[in-house]
């Protein structure tokens, strides 16, 4: 029998489906590899492997009696601990959320369970979100599988998804839940050789994710290919009257509609986003994308976007803005950790909780937005920052009058070092440059891998469309990859 955990989301339901083999096995595997690789990898903050064998079992009761199996039938998963899960711990990689196990179900993970997958376990991730390179996790780095050539040093698996990046590439889950804010889904399937897409802000709901920035965060599918992502997005989307951004839009059959003819299409290129000094090997990648859109027989067109210069300040006064708001709620009053030094009163309380929950890069971003919101500053870094985001989503309708689908590099550089940008948040900060300005505008985006560097790391290329056509990404990804071919996987070293 080939080697289950190989296999796909696509691979895994129609074997499933056909009795090439059962879930149980399927389920069986993922869960041995899970408990081989995890303690090198750190990828998985909890492992439930009671739930992804009760969820097989579920599956083959119902192909054995006959009855119709979902998409994601028999499909084991790696669910990032940002969303909420039903007796099972949620903490976003928080000291301050240690120990809450939630009572309710976030919409994402119950429609994927009604699908017929099952969870493996709750992923690591930056805490709250917060961070580019899984290194703010208060459970611990998450360490990338892959090695630069003759170099055995850890590298960075990206942020903040970096837990759910490492587990597809090292082949433990099938597929994995990401949450993109400003570009946690993308940056971290490019640094590690995966598809993954962040769908039109409001396609799928919000209800049941612990919130970052609530105008920028939106949940996405992270798998091995272009088809499984189309398949698991399909089943994570929909309508959730619970969620007040929810869209109210049927969800397109995108798996079904896949193709890579982009006959009459016309692929935008931005000026703006050719920095000075490029990674030579970024820039070859952003090169070898264009020649294979162009097979796939799209037009190449020159556009700017002349706002892109602000997007990155634009968006570290908006989103720590927002995350100053939302997690005000952590206090110690009604759940998770609560510190209370002897004799202390109320406020006392609150700022001992806090010290000792949030960790420094989410203090620093409470902070900055505490600021850009406070009086006598509002309006002269917020109010200019949401004006700023205006012109920037501005720039992008101009550009889809001309263009379809917009290419450019997913992230400045391969996977650097564990612990190399962590002295200089600034430097950080730049990992996101080319994927914050389409979260600002709310667009679908996605990073499919486009080859390896000249050390043998992962690079990504990254399509953004217009609102809502998740379908024109998702077939220039699979344009990108059918050309480029890309088949390299990390070495086994845990």
């Amino acid at each position: 029998m080939t080697d289950l955990t190989n296999l796909g989301i696509a691979a895994i339901r129609d074997g499933v489906a056909k009795g090439d083999f059962t879930a149980v096995e399927v389920a069986t595997a993922f869960n041995a590899a899970v408990a081989e690789a995890n303690p090198a990898l750190n990828a998985f903050i909890v492992t439930t492997p009671d739930h992804a064998l009760a969820a097989a079992a579920t599956v083959d009761a119902a192909r054995a009696a006959g009855q119709s199996l979902g998409a994601m039938a028999g499909v084991p998963i790696g669910m990032k601990d940002l969303f909420a899960t039903q007796g099972v711990q949620t903490t976003a990689a928080s000291h301050i959320l240690e120990g809450f196990v939630p009572h309710y179900e976030s919409t994402v993970s119950q429609r994927l369970w009604n699908a017929g997958a099952g969870m493996l376990g709750k992923l690591n991730l930056d805490q709250f979100a917060m961070g580019s390179s899984n290194e703010t996790s208060a459970f611990g780095n998450v360490i990338s599988p892959w090695r630069a050539a003759g170099d055995t040093a850890a590298r960075a698996p990206g942020g903040s998804s970096g837990g759910s990046s490492a587990a597809v590439s090292a082949r433990i889950v099938a597929a994995a839940t990401g949450t993109d804010t400003g570009g946690s889904i993308r940056q971290p399937a490019a640094f590690t050789g995966i598809s993954g897409i962040k769908p039109t802000y409001g396609r799928c709901s919000r209800w049941g994710v612990v919130a970052f920035a609530s105008s920028l965060d939106q949940a996405g599918p992270m798998a091995r290919d272009v088809t499984d992502c189309a398949i698991m997005l399909e089943a994570m989307a929909g309508f959730d009257p619970k969620d007040a951004t929810s869209l109210d839009l049927p969800v397109p059959a995108w798996s079904s509609a896949l193709s890579d003819n982009l006959q009459g299409l016309k692929v935008g290129i931005p000026r703006e986003y050719r920095l000075d000094g490029m990674d030579p090997d970024v820039a070859k990648s952003w090169d070898d994308g264009i020649a294979w859109l162009s097979d796939a027989g799209a037009e190449v067109v020159d556009i700017s976007l002349p706002h892109t210069k602000y997007a990155l300040p634009t968006y570290y006064i908006i989103a720590p803005a927002e995350a100053s708001s939302n997690l005000a709620r952590y206090d110690g009053v009604r759940y998770g950790l609560r510190d209370l030094p002897d004799g202390a009163g109320l406020q006392d309380m609150y700022a001992a909780t806090r010290a000792a929950g949030f960790g420094a890069e989410v203090k620093r971003r409470i902070m900055i937005g505490t600021y850009v919101l406070s009086a006598g500053f509002y309006d002269a870094y917020y109010t200019q920052a949401q004006k700023v985001r205006t012109l920037i989503a501005r720039d992008f309708e101009q550009a889809f009058q001309r263009v379809d689908v917009i290419l450019t590099p997913t992230a400045p550089t391969s996977a650097f070092v564990l612990g190399q940008k962590s002295a200089d948040p600034l430097e950080m900060y730049l990992n996101d440059v080319f994927s914050v300005p389409a979260s600002l505008a709310g667009l679908p985006a996605m990073s499919v891998p486009a080859g390896l560097d000249r050390s043998g790391l992962p690079l990504g290329l990254h399509l953004i469309g217009r609102p809502f056509d998740e379908q024109g990404v998702l077939n220039a990804g699979l344009a990108i990859e059918r050309r480029a071919g890309f088949a390299a996987r990390p070495e086994k070293w845990w």
